[in-house]
């Protein structure tokens, strides 16, 4: 059923990852496009057609940051507007930081470095 012929509308499905290093700073990415642009968030984005939620989360990091990373378990399912975000916990097994695809930037952050920044809605708190 579709928003058309009166079904409610099917959210976007999306995964996104908390990374952290050895250190326990947190892996953030600003956003380069909508939405959320000029935000920091997790790296994330769209699950694809026949992509697992884990997967996606794990293509997402390295398109966004350039790292590899192995996920491990689903932290939270989240829905934020018209999306429905799984968040795993994930780790670097690789790659080199740099920000890439539709992020701006990219760094490793203390939770009271990120509490500096402006954030996506309600971040801190899911963390």
């Amino acid at each position: 059923m579709s928003p058309q012929d009166g079904g409610e509308k099917q959210p976007v499905v999306c995964a996104g990852a908390v990374v952290r290093d050895g250190a326990g700073r947190l892996l953030l990415v600003q956003r380069g496009h909508a939405p959320g642009a000029g935000r920091w968030s997790l790296p994330g984005g769209r699950v694809e057609p026949g992509e697992t939620p884990a997967a996606a989360a794990a293509r997402e990091v390295f398109e966004e940051t350039g790292l590899t990373v192995a996920v491990g378990d689903l932290l939270a399912t989240v829905p934020i507007g018209d999306y429905v975000v799984h968040d795993f916990a994930a780790s670097v097994t690789g790659g080199e930081l740099r920000a890439g695809d539709d992020a701006s930037d990219v760094r490793w952050c203390t939770l009271d470095d990120a509490a500096l920044l402006p954030l996506t809605d309600n971040l801190l708190d899911e963390l």
